[in-house]
């Protein structure tokens, strides 16, 4: 360990979070290798450490005998005062070395309000934050994840994006640099083959225009870029690679299990929901192999609990199969079995049957709106009567806990929809105490947590205003003071970083010049309340003369250029327009094993598809 780094180690919290050496971590010869790969997750380690898609392109760099892949997490404000204080540079966890020597350094992007952390990092590592101004071949800084389906906003500080699937794409990548570093090539040569890659983006290959009134004109490629990229799609889920191992981390973390993906894609096509459009088309993976593969890791691991993980784990189509093999060995292990983002209306008997068989909790569901109108609105698809059905299956089962999601300021909403939702959520509690199979000697335990709805792009609402922080404020306070029973309780998501989420999600490169003047003044960790500085936000976006409302709440015409037009998710802009349409008439689409809806996904993944 360096020694000014183990100098101020006792002086932050938690350590264990900047030492490294955890079991199943990578430790290679660089002098043996011939890239060196930074993986940054820009936010704490305790969050980073959870995710699966770190834990996936790691394993997959680190299986190549020419990489080596580390990672990075966001230091906390403690640990960067010390670092900046002690001229210590941002380092890969695995071998303590500056990343800026690095070949490569990727970010995954999972949600906008991590944008200055990016900057951050880049500048902790003694990096200029700005593409333009890093001019060598190495490091290639590249970005990947959810939020660049809409990068523009911080495409000024980025050299490529890889939108889709990382697993195929980002080997693709690595072999083409190592390539370029053998020729001696400069980084536009790199970046001008790497364009030609599918699934690449490379934005400073393309010009963007505006209009007089603001919105975008045209997104126009240069040197040789195609006019569309599009998105990568692993086709296979039994075939691609999948760790062995994970990093097992010394200190507690958010997600600390086993977490096994069961499937991609969403079959519902909730208007609301961009992961399920983001994540077309849907592809399972065998039991066979999830089974096999959990098995492993709870070996290499000793975890002792296993998060079958999906959007919607009940709609996997062998789910029941595959819990009678992995209960055929989980608790003889004792090794608890978790099936999170569980669906209302296919909640049954047998299923509750599999459950009890392992450690039990409560149970969580997602009726998003408190009326059947406002849910054909957003396409939940699901009725009163199948959610108090669930909920009695459970009561029945020895449940006494539910949890219910819903979004507040959808398309449409009323106040009687918000009233609804405090209505929906008694009925729940009144079915627990009129059902004769109920845990005797229990009370009910019925939470609620509304969240603001923010407008996402490929979501047939991407063209819809987003409710204003003075809006979202009467929503809640109108819920609350409408909740019609002492046996439920609610919380809410803070209306200030949902207002700027949604400014992010739509907006275009002009806010890359926000984003670095909220860095400069001192706004990081911006998706954790003790941090965020929103009226520093409001002032950078005033000095840059930007006027978020323009991009958060109004309403686009279906005629009008979005920043993102130029990126290719497989969801064709014709099935949004009518699913946009179908809302305003509360129509609902059916899920797409009852029919295919023609999104255009499907053809992605070498299929037939009825656009």
């Amino acid at each position: 360990m360096d020694k000014k780094l183990e100098r101020i180690l006792p002086r932050v919290q938690k350590p264990a979070r900047y030492i490294g050496g955890e079991l199943n971590s990578v430790v290679k010869d660089k002098e043996k290798i011939g890239l060196r790969y930074a993986f940054c997750f820009p936010d704490s380690y305790e969050i980073g450490m959870s995710h699966l898609g770190i834990k996936i392109l790691y394993a997959i760099a680190n299986s190549r005998e020419d990489t080596w892949c580390e990672r990075v997490f966001a230091p906390w404000p403690d640990m960067e005062e010390q670092m900046r204080q002690n001229g210590i540079l941002l380092y890969g966890l695995e071998s303590g070395d500056p990343i800026r020597d690095f070949d490569m350094i990727g970010f995954t992007l999972q949600y906008e309000l991590c944008y200055t952390n990016v900057l951050n990092m880049l500048d902790l590592a003694g990096l200029p934050v700005f593409a333009k101004d890093r001019t060598a071949l190495s490091p290639i800084v590249m970005g990947g994840g959810p939020c660049v389906c809409n990068p523009e906003p911080i495409a000024p500080f980025f050299d490529l994006f890889s939108l889709g699937d990382g697993e195929e794409v980002n080997n693709e990548l690595m072999d083409l640099y190592l390539e370029h570093k053998k020729r001696g090539s400069d980084k536009q040569a790199f970046l001008a083959d790497a364009a030609k890659i599918p699934g690449v983006y490379v934005p400073s290959l393309y010009n963007v225009s505006y209009h007089a009134d603001g919105t975008v004109g045209a997104v126009t490629p240069a040197g040789g870029a195609p006019e569309t990229v599009t998105k990568r799609v692993v086709r296979d889920l039994d075939k691609v690679a999948y760790p062995e191992s994970f990093v097992v981390p010394f200190i507690d973390v958010v997600h600390d299990r086993v977490t096994h993906e069961i499937f991609r894609g969403c079959i519902r096509g909730c208007r609301f929901c961009q992961a399920c459009f983001l994540n077309r088309p849907i592809r399972e993976k065998s039991p066979e192999t999830i089974n096999e593969q959990c098995k492993v890791l709870c070996r290499n691991t000793g975890y002792d609990e296993i998060s079958l993980c999906s959007l919607s784990s009940s709609d996997y189509s062998r789910i029941e199969e595959l819990l009678n093999l992995l209960l055929d060995w989980t608790p003889q292990e004792k090794i608890n079995v978790a099936l999170p983002s569980l669906r209302v209306d296919n909640f049954s008997d047998e299923l509750l049957q599999k459950l009890k068989k392992v450690r039990r909790s409560g149970l969580t569901f997602a009726p998003e709106a408190g009326t059947q109108r406002l849910r054909d609105v957003i396409n939940k698809n699901v009725t009163e009567e199948e959610m108090l059905k669930t909920a009695n299956i459970a009561f029945s089962g020895g449940y006494c806990a539910v949890k219910l999601y819903f979004m507040l300021g959808l398309p449409t909403e009323t106040d009687e929809d918000v009233e609804g939702i405090g209505l929906l959520a008694k009925k729940v509690v009144d079915a627990f105490y009129t059902n004769p199979d109920r845990p005797a000697g229990r009370g009910v335990q019925v939470s609620i947590s509304a969240s603001s709805f923010v407008p996402k792009p490929f979501t047939p609402f991407q063209w819809e205003p987003q409710a204003t922080a003075e809006e979202l404020q009467e929503k809640q306070q109108h819920l609350k003071e409408t909740l019609p029973s002492r046996k439920i309780s609610v919380s809410f998501h803070d209306i200030e970083t949902s207002c700027l989420e949604g400014v992010f999600a739509r907006g275009d490169r002009r806010l890359a010049d926000v984003i670095y003047r909220a860095w400069k003044q001192g706004c990081t960790f911006d998706s954790w309340g003790d941090f965020f500085k929103y009226d520093v936000w409001m002032r950078c976006f005033a000095d840059a003369g930007l006027d978020p409302a323009f991009y958060a709440n109004r309403r686009r015409a279906f005629s009008e250029v979005l920043p993102w037009d130029h990126l290719n998710y497989g969801v064709s802009r014709r099935y949004l327009e009518r699913e946009a349409q179908k809302a305003m008439r509360a129509e609902t689409t059916p899920n797409c094993k009852q029919g295919c809806a023609g999104c255009g996904a499907n053809k992605l993944n070498g299929g037939h598809c009825d656009v």
